[in-house]
């Protein structure tokens, strides 16, 4: 008998979960406590708005590039990504490949430039060389807009992974997670600053590689160490054969699906340069060196764990009979968890899935305070200070703002979430990465690069960006027209494409290149000539 003959698992809130909750409830409790005692520490230490928005950069290249993992780990890489692999074999792996390769672009053209040019948020660098309070106004929606696409991702893998453990199958009970987990991500951020949000981060990723590395150790003892088995055991196990090993299980049915797949791809490889709490992440070194050594890290880390959901991906599909796998699902590791330390009912299983949730569910607290922190500062920072109070706020005013901004957001993101907790995670995720993409990217780099940028330009390309990546999303069957949608009983998806890079992020470079062209501004060439020197040697850089 074939090793995934021999292990099965059940739904885990009818299975082996149920008599070992108590042990689930405490090493959950146990995290939350101890990283809140961490944010208030940490919230001790923060005196100004340097402090808040960027830790006083005081972090090593080092201890900055764990932060940066534990960020970009987020519930899509560990939750989201093991789903789809277990679910859709070679094109669930798509994702993974998809995830790193954008750290080449994010090394390449954004790290050292903008740690050279910007204070505390992307605006900063926009704002050097154009008209202030329209770029500061536009900069500081388009981060809010992305940060609360990528808060749902997060809430959906929280609602998911929460319920199922604690057995909770009233909706209402679901709901009251999301909430849950939102007022604690609120107290995370409100309370620590950027020195709370990033120690949480740096524990987080070392928890999160430390628990992936024993699930691979145990999902490579069970097959051998042979990766030839492991992939056998989940194409025979998956009922797809061959077919879940190649290309086109979930990409490549029909003409849309594989053009779905260069529109992902093209969000996966641009998204990353563009996310504001990737970008804020820069801020918080002392020099570009640094920021240079804290991507190398992080590409590093996030390599390595990136090879591991190999593991835990066709793991869960050799192991797991396919319709205890959840659509769309986000269980899969946690029930691979289980199955491998033992089976449904084990001492061992219960102790490994609690261990393995808790892992995720820090995982999850960690990132939502990143997205937040970044959203919230850019408000403060840019639009509170700079357009409302035009740079006459006070350091405290503005850090109160910033605090008030988390809650609102952190609001916002708990009602979206409630409605986003049936979709997958990683595909939540891509949408991120593609408005990221659409708005951010083309104005950051045409900034940084480009002489003849103008202001119109930028606000053409953030505005139009987001406009259309975000229309193209409400009218796709991610929101509506399939079973796995957002809203499943509507019909209104006349967009084919569940991810519209393709369309809005060429769009939003042409948008910005047009707009400096249309211009009447004349570019300030002193400026830029500045920037330019700045970006590249660090001269003026605070």
């Amino acid at each position: 008998m074939s090793p995934h003959q021999q292990l099965s698992a059940v739904p885990l809130a009818a299975g082996g979960a149920g008599e070992h909750r108590p042990l689930i409830i405490t090493l959950f409790a146990v995290f939350v406590a101890a990283t809140l005692a961490l944010t208030v520490w940490a919230g001790r230490q923060t005196r100004g708005a340097e402090d808040f928005y960027a830790g006083g950069r005081q972090f090593s290249g080092f201890q900055n590039g764990l932060a940066i993992s534990g960020d970009y780990m987020s519930a899509a890489s560990f939750l989201g990504i093991a789903g789809a692999i277990a679910l859709f074999g070679y094109d669930g792996f798509l994702y993974s490949i998809g995830f790193l390769v954008a750290w080449l672009v994010a090394l390449l053209l954004v790290a050292e430039p903008l740690r050279n040019s910007g204070r505390f948020t992307m605006g900063d660098v926009l704002a050097y060389r154009m008209r202030q309070r329209p770029v500061r106004t536009a900069a500081g929606t388009s981060t809010i807009v992305v940060s609360i696409f990528y808060l749902l991702a997060q809430m959906a893998g929280a609602g998911a992974l929460v319920t199922l453990l604690l057995g909770i199958t009233s909706e209402t009970g679901k709901i009251l997670v999301v909430v849950l987990v939102g007022i604690v991500m609120i107290l995370y951020v409100t309370i620590g600053g950027m020195k709370g949000t990033t120690w949480v981060q740096m524990i987080k990723a070392v928890l999160l590689i430390a628990g992936t590395l024993l699930i691979t150790f145990l999902v490579a003892l069970k097959f051998h160490f042979n990766i030839s088995s492991l992939l056998g055991a989940a194409a025979e196990n998956s009922d797809k054969g061959a077919a879940f090993l190649q290309p086109g299980l979930k990409y490549g049915a029909t003409a849309t699906s594989k053009i779905d797949f260069i529109s992902l791809g093209l969000a996966l490889v641009l998204g990353t340069a563009g996310l504001p709490h990737i970008l804020i992440r820069f801020y918080t070194v002392p020099t570009a060196k640094a920021a240079r050594k804290s991507v190398n890290w992080a590409i590093g880390i996030i390599g390595v764990f990136y090879l591991m959901t190999i593991a835990l991906g066709f793991g869960a599909a050799a192991l797991i009979k396919p319709g205890d796998i959840e659509k769309p699902g986000n269980t899969a590791a946690p029930q691979l968890a289980e199955v491998i330390g033992g089976g449904a009912g084990s001492t061992g299983g219960a102790v490994l899935l609690a261990l393995i949730s808790a892992v995720a569910f820090a995982t999850i607290l960690a990132v939502v305070a990143g997205l937040t922190l970044a959203s919230s500062s850019s408000f403060a920072h840019d639009i509170y200070l700079n357009v409302l109070r035009k740079g006459e706020a006070t350091e405290k005013e503005e850090v109160g703002a910033a605090r008030w901004a988390t809650v609102g957001i952190g609001a916002v993101a708990i009602v979206l979430g409630v409605f986003a907790r049936g979709l997958n995670v990683a595909g939540l995720v891509a949408l991120a990465f593609a408005v990221a993409a659409s708005a951010n990217l083309p104005t950051l780099l045409y900034s940084l690069f480009w002489k003849r940028f103008t202001t119109r330009g930028a606000l053409w390309s953030i505005y139009g960006g987001l406009a259309s990546s975000v229309l193209l999303v409400l009218f796709s069957p991610v929101v509506s027209g399939k079973d796995t949608s957002m809203f499943p009983g509507a019909h209104f998806a006349v967009f084919p494409l569940e991810n519209p890079g393709l369309i809005s992020i060429p769009l939003g470079f042409l948008l910005g290149w047009l707009g400096s062209l249309l211009s009447k501004e004349e570019p300030d060439a002193k400026k830029y000539a500045e920037l330019e020197v700045r970006s590249l040697t660090g001269t003026g850089a605070h």
